[in-house]
């Protein structure tokens, strides 16, 4: 593997993104982005995957328990399409089911502010979701 993988844990409101080490081994938070405009929040993860040599992006997918695509499925797959079209780099859906919930439990246990701990749940939850795509595709 050469770079890193970006993930995006996409929200009509804020963008969490989590990086992976250069090795593929470990995903750790990397921002969230609050949503103005989606040209400019797209805008922003080109110029994030460009500086930290992304090779791959990992977007949520958003499905219900059952397996079934949720809601927010046509707009997310709307957004990845930019990202791609904007970075030029491979987009991979993956499974984001309860990432929500890990991080909030993580975030619980170490930040006990719930403006701050708000604050930084978007970037957990992208960072529990690389984390389950490194680990899935480990050779």
């Amino acid at each position: 593997m050469v770079g890193r993988i970006l993930a995006i844990d996409y929200g009509r409101a804020r963008i969490g993104l989590a990086l992976s080490d250069p090795l593929g081994i470990t995903a750790q938070p990397l921002k969230v982005i609050d949503v103005k405009k989606t040209a400019d929040a797209v805008a922003h993860i080109a110029s994030l995957a460009g500086e930290h040599d992304v090779f791959r992006i990992v977007i949520g997918l958003p499905l219900n328990m059952d397996g079934t695509e949720g809601a927010m499925v046509d707009e997310m797959r709307a957004f990845g399409e930019k990202i791609e079209v904007s970075t030029g780099l491979p987009l991979v859906e993956w499974d984001e089911r309860l990432t929500s919930s890990q991080a909030l439990s993580a975030l619980g246990k170490q930040e006990k502010d719930w403006k701050k701990r708000k604050r930084k749940l978007d970037a957990v939850a992208a960072q529990i979701l690389l984390q389950s795509y490194l680990d899935a595709n480990m050779v």
